[in-house]
């Protein structure tokens, strides 16, 4: 049981609207939808679907594990208990430090991606893209959000505009988590994650009817942007399929639900016992599959009828769909509202292990564990905003392709081979003893490996590229 006076999830609802809120993100919103648009469309979305029942659900679930039956809140000394009751080595517990520091590295780069976001609701609510050609829409998120000319050069006047939203987001962040779990975390998700799935459904719809209605002509057939996308979505090309969709969707799997960063840990420790650790961890983990998927139905729509490109990452949100609602601007802030309730929700979780840390560690007041890290934060973040360079270290090198799956991976080998079997059990309680073993057999043999695969592919890919592209190739139809 948790350490007497850990603070707890006042209701079932409380913690899975905070935990999904956590797993909810700007990825599901852009990333999901780049990934299914680069490998296959319908096939990566099932392979996706068959990594989160199969690796999602097991690490989530340890990580819930992890936090609750540790005596602690934080992250870091719930595994230090732990490693003692399992009279095992307290180097263990690496795997909540790697994963803490991951958190604050991405948090801190997550308030400029927000920044973008908040910059652009204002331009679709007064008519920034009035008489603008495509181009010129799409060009403002270079000029505006990334702060550069077409030739590279620096616009200090819009790295300006950014750092302004930045700072606001990153104080209001701070803010939310030094009220803590039940005043600022659990309040927060209570309010903004119901707004959300109406406004994602709401959205959904819009796209949807205005997509059926859009006539198209797609690979020299009639058709609709309506039915083209959910033709791509849930029609799989297997003739597509290879190595590189196999990693992107387990890469999806595990980034997208948020493991890896401790957070589970730290919510998983403000737990109570009435609440069944697998059968939230099964709800959490297709929550956010289903907001991947109805967020795919939001965009892709919107896509389709405009001919415009489905795999653009991050540009998908900050470009294509500028572009293709210049002409819907309420719809348009709609969409961002929509990202910003994500990304706050997100940011806070990120924000949380690193401050019950040194709130447990040194005795620190909420209040003041928030202001000094969130002084940090804002100083790492606004270096982001001036460095591009030190921006992609963070989240393209370091967090992504090293901490996270070397977090998970350390984190399952621990559940699966160190912790005591007695503490698993008892944890694992609310479910039948068959479906508990199967899910130990996928946190032992399953998980391990697909972590492990996460983790070599991605520094292959990043640090070795040509040796990569030339294992990738093996496996191209």
């Amino acid at each position: 049981m948790a350490a007497p006076g850990t603070a707890q999830w006042s209701s079932r609802f409380a913690f899975i609207m905070a935990a999904v809120g956590s797993s909810v993100g700007l990825g599901n919103l852009w990333r999901f939808s780049a990934e299914a648009g680069s490998n296959g469309g319908g096939a990566f979305v099932i392979i996706y679907f068959i990594c989160v029942l199969f690796i999602g659900i097991p690490v989530l679930m340890s990580e819930y594990l992890v936090g609750r039956a540790g005596q602690a809140s934080s992250a870091v000394m719930s595994v230090e208990d732990l490693t003692v009751q399992s009279g095992v080595s307290k180097g263990w517990a690496s795997f909540a430090w790697i994963g803490m520091v991951a958190a604050f590295l991405i948090v801190s780069f997550y308030c400029v991606v927000a920044a973008w976001v908040l910059m652009y609701i204002p331009k679709f609510l007064f008519g920034a893209f009035e008489g603008l050609t495509p181009d010129q829409i799409a060009s403002q998120f270079g000029t505006d959000a990334i702060g550069k000319n077409e030739d590279g050069s620096a616009i200090w006047s819009s790295h300006f505009k950014v750092f302004g939203w930045f700072t606001l987001f990153a104080a209001f962040t701070s803010f939310l988590v030094s009220r803590g779990v039940n005043r600022g975390i659990e309040a927060t998700a209570k309010f903004l994650m119901p707004l959300f799935f109406a406004l994602l459904a709401g959205l959904s719809i819009y796209s949807l009817y205005t997509g059926f209605n859009t006539p198209i002509i797609l690979d020299g057939e009639q058709t609709n942007g309506g039915a083209a996308a959910l033709g791509f979505l849930f029609t799989p090309d297997w003739g597509k399929v290879n190595i590189d969709t196999i990693r992107g969707a387990l890469g999806q799997a595990f980034f997208s639900i948020g493991i890896g960063s401790a957070i589970m840990i730290t919510y998983g420790s403000y737990l109570p016992r009435s609440i069944s650790i697998p059968r939230s961890s099964i709800f959490v983990a297709m929550t956010d599959t289903a907001v991947a998927i109805i967020a795919g139905l939001a965009v892709f729509p919107i896509v389709f009828s405009h001919g415009l490109a489905v795999n653009s990452g991050a540009g998908l949100f900050f470009q294509t769909l500028p572009v293709a609602l210049s002409n819907a601007p309420l719809v348009g802030a709609a969409f961002f509202f929509l990202a910003f309730f994500a990304a706050i929700t997100s940011s806070i979780s990120l924000f949380e292990p690193s401050v019950s840390y040194v709130v447990e560690k040194f005795d620190q007041s909420r209040g003041k564990a928030s202001i000094m890290l969130g002084l940090l934060m804002w100083a790492l973040g606004a270096l982001c905003i001036y460095s591009p360079w030190f921006f992609g270290l963070i989240d393209g090198k370091l967090t992504s392709t090293i901490m996270l799956p070397l977090s998970g991976l350390l984190l399952v080998l621990f559940v699966g081979w160190r912790l005591k079997k007695a503490i698993y059990d008892v944890e694992a309680a609310g479910i039948s003893q068959g479906m508990a073993n199967l899910l130990y057999i996928l946190i032992r043999f399953v998980a391990p490996i697909s972590i492990g695969l996460i983790l070599i592919f991605g520094v292959f890919e990043t640090f070795l590229p040509e040796l990569y592209g030339s294992i990738i190739g093996l496996g191209t139809p």
